[in-house]
């Protein structure tokens, strides 16, 4: 019979690299005082190792024109979000890392799967109790009978569960809490999220079954516990958005099993998160009298075309200082867009203050927006409304030309499709005709272009 050996290790808590003695700087993330002490205990039974195979088949090396490539199989979801950030659906044997900041709504998400999945689903969770997660379930709406609920941190104890449910859908809520008797350090600590981690990938993979674990995040936005998590897992979804704002961004930054630019929209209400199918009609907000400053940019959102209202507000320095505010954009790239007004086109807006917000809470980062930004400055500076019905798709650069942006033909018909009259975009798209769009296309190349066709 083997005996356990004991012994101590240093974890540095960012990327989870490991040393014999406390350090200061990790030589691996060059993060300062971020080892800490844990204990560690390793089996000398190599068949305990949660990567060893233990299902008896023999595992030799195969010839690749010798694996048989089986027909890909997807297991559908109700979520039509989720499914389309997936890839199409969920992956049989797949590990799927669920991370958002804390209030967000990742539970109540992954609970409405649960509830409303065509499926049999064990639900794990080492956060609530069975009576509170009872009364979110009854809250967002039960639909699911086959929905098995196990309050457990001990991965022996679940996989004991999950042996006799046979679920075709495991939910761990979350991953931070669980712990498995092979490490001898506390739940959450880097050893023990890596070793729950491997467990969890070893059955997924051995029993065909996909597994959902839910991650904290560190208060720099990326997920907590080692780098070595997100390199484990089939694919990274990232729950975003404004505990102020009722809208939810769901983002892919890994997936083995599909495209990472896909994008899913919920809305909070009270009954739970409901899907957003056309972002653009709730974006974009409807008025009955013009006002200025505001500006329709039509920008995307990885794959998916989308209208967003960019609002501006111009006023005189009531300071020496003039301030610059944004919210939703990169406040640099203002400055930068200001800058090409002064500088090459001549209206002087040195000594005033400039605010830009981008409504819904969203945060942009498509350059297709620079327009649009523009447009709405010049339109609180003049207080000129734009035009109804005009929309903008367009890069600003330097020189103060207008430049193409990319997928020009799904945002041109993402605005026709919502009733836009005409849309400003660079006239170096190339192959571009006016006779295959019932909207107007203005081709611009300077912004004293787009000025006087807007303004006169």
């Amino acid at each position: 019979m083997s005996v356990a050996k004991i012994k101590t290790q240093y974890f540095c808590q960012n990327c989870g690299t490991s040393s014999p003695k406390w350090v200061g700087k990790c030589n691996s993330c060059n993060e300062w005082n971020t080892y800490v002490e844990e204990i560690v205990k390793k089996n000398d039974d190599p068949r305990s190792s949660p990567f060893s195979r233990s299902n008896g088949r023999s595992v030799k090396p195969l010839k690749l024109d010798e694996i048989t490539a089986g027909e890909e199989r997807r297991m559908p979801l109700y979520d039509k979000e989720l499914t389309r950030v997936l890839g199409g659906g969920l992956v049989p044997g797949s590990l799927v890392l669920f991370g958002g900041e804390p209030g967000i709504g990742k539970s109540t998400l992954m609970l409405q799967i649960a509830t409303q999945v065509n499926l049999k689903v064990l639900y794990v969770s080492g956060e609530e109790s069975e009576q509170q997660i009872r009364m979110r379930a009854e809250r967002i709406g039960i639909k699911n009978q086959n929905c098995f609920i196990l309050t457990e941190t001990n991965t022996t104890n679940i996989f004991q569960q999950a042996a006799a449910i046979e679920p075709q859908l495991m939910i761990i809520d979350s991953i931070q809490t669980l712990h498995t008797a092979s490490v001898e350090s506390s739940p959450g600590s880097v050893s023990q999220v890596r070793e729950c981690a491997g467990e969890m990938l070893r059955y997924a993979k051995e029993n065909d079954v996909p597994v959902f674990l839910i991650g904290h995040i560190t208060k720099d936005g990326s997920i907590a516990g080692p780098k070595v998590l997100e390199h484990m897992v089939d694919t990274v979804l990232q729950f975003e958005g404004d505990r102020n704002h009722v809208y939810r961004l769901l983002r892919t930054t890994k997936n083995r099993f599909g495209s990472t630019n896909e994008l899913g929209i919920y809305e909070m209400q009270g009954s739970g998160l409901r899907e957003v199918s056309n972002p653009s009609e709730i974006l974009v907000t409807s008025r009955e009298e013009p006002v200025s400053g505001v500006s329709i940019a039509v920008l995307m959102e990885g794959m998916r075309p989308m209208l967003i209202e960019t609002q501006a507000l111009v006023s005189s320095a009531a300071y020496g200082t003039p301030q610059r505010s944004s919210t939703g954009f990169d406040l640099r790239r203002v400055g930068m867009l200001l800058a090409v007004l002064e500088k090459r086109c001549g209206f002087r807006l040195g000594a005033k203050d400039v605010f830009l917000n981008i409504a819904g809470g969203l945060k942009v980062e498509d350059p297709g927006i620079d327009l649009a930004v523009v447009c709405a400055v010049l339109s609180s500076n003049a207080d000129i409304p734009v035009p109804h019905g005009v929309c903008f798709a367009a890069e600003v650069g330097l020189s103060g030309e207008i430049r193409p942006v990319t997928r020009i033909e799904q945002r041109i018909s993402e605005a026709e499709k919502l009733g836009f009259k005409e849309i400003y975009i660079s006239k170096f798209h190339k192959g571009l005709k006016q006779d295959s769009y019932a909207i107007r296309l203005r081709m611009c190349g300077k912004i004293e272009e787009v000025f006087a066709g807007l303004f006169g």
